[in-house]
């Protein structure tokens, strides 16, 4: 149970799919957690999403109202906290008119989020960012990505991956130029899949429901790959304790490159009965760009088209210790979570 002095994490944007698995995790450890929602009217599906998890008593747990597109809260958020792992981001579920409708909240939401926690005193901060921000608009690109790599924002990317790359470069520049002595570290997650606490989870996951409901005929020709949530949400927690983490960036992923048609394998593999409807076959690259010209939503996904996305781990298993599950695991513990919710069992 929390004590009143243990360490004090803040965690932002604390009813999304990442952010509930390390507020579990910090939970379980001991740790008191101030979790930021954009509408406090959520705090009792967050603790349905934790008691899902195994969570048993919330002394430990307090909210506080914090959106990325206001300065209004951050100050108090920050107020006392040890450390502050930033998972808030616009979704890239959502259809936008205009680019700068992500990225301008991605980037100035995380200025917030370093200028409160350096002007608190916080220790470090962890920033979630993405692969979308390592990996993207290179067409040439042959082996794995590294933390080395960057998404290149002149090529033509989608908003979601421009502002993951957008912010977390304005966070580097932020700790080089107006840091004053607070850490910084960033997690860069490519699909993440795994246990889903709620109806709060990635746009990752949501491709398996539309497979396992049969919304997907067929899939497309991407090769990406996949890392839990649950060794995402560890990952974090080394990035926030280990003092090799300052200042680095961590690529998590099990850093296994899965075709869609091979997650529908491994759905059907661990269902059965429940994935009846999953697809058997690819669509030609063409036909998702040409349903791309009509569909807003396939654009991202016609972006990746024969990409070589392949990433390596090696970084965060070397330095920080991290083991993660095989890429089967997650993608089969994401399925089987996914049909309960369809079924309605998921309480």
């Amino acid at each position: 149970m929390p004590q009143d002095n243990n360490p004090l994490v803040l965690v932002t944007g604390g009813s999304g799919f990442i952010a509930v698995h390390i507020m579990l995790k910090l939970l379980e450890q001991g740790y008191r957690v101030r979790a930021t929602l954009r509408t406090m009217s959520r705090q009792d599906e967050v603790k349905a999403m934790l008691m899902s998890g195994g969570v048993t008593h919330f002394e430990g747990l307090t909210f506080i109202q914090a959106d990325l597109s206001s300065d209004r809260n951050w100050d108090e958020a920050v107020q006392g906290a040890d450390y502050v792992i930033h998972v808030a981001s616009p979704t890239p579920n959502k259809v936008y008119k205009d680019e700068n409708e992500m990225i301008q909240p991605a980037r100035e939401g995380v200025l917030r989020v370093l200028r409160a926690a350096r002007d608190a005193g916080v220790k470090r901060v962890v920033l979630t960012s993405a692969f979308g921000a390592i990996g993207v608009g290179h067409h040439n690109h042959k082996g794995p990505y590294t933390e080395e790599d960057w998404s290149n924002t002149d090529a033509n990317l989608h908003p979601y991956q421009k502002s993951k790359t957008i912010a977390e470069k304005a966070a580097w520049a932020f700790i080089r130029e107006e840091g004053h002595g607070l850490e910084l570290a960033t997690v860069n997650p490519v699909g993440v899949m795994g246990p889903i606490l709620g109806n709060d989870y990635s746009h990752s996951n949501d491709s398996v429901r539309q497979m396992i409901e049969g919304k997907l005929k067929a899939v497309p020709k991407i090769y990406s790959d996949y890392v839990d949530v649950r060794d995402v949400a560890d990952l974090h927690i080394l990035a926030m304790l280990r003092p090799e983490a300052n200042g680095e960036r961590f690529i998590a992923s099990s850093a296994e490159n899965r075709s869609m048609l091979e997650v529908a394998h491994i759905l059907r593999k661990h269902l059965g009965e429940d994935a009846n409807q999953v697809p058997r076959k690819e669509l030609p690259n063409i036909v998702v760009r040409i349903l791309a010209i009509f569909n807003p939503k396939l654009k991202m996904i016609a972006s990746l088209l024969g990409q070589d996305m392949s990433t390596s781990n090696q970084k965060a298993k070397r330095l920080l210790g991290w083991t993660p599950r095989s890429a089967e695991e997650a993608i089969a513990a994401t399925g089987k979570s996914m049909v309960k919710i369809i079924k309605g069992q998921m309480k």
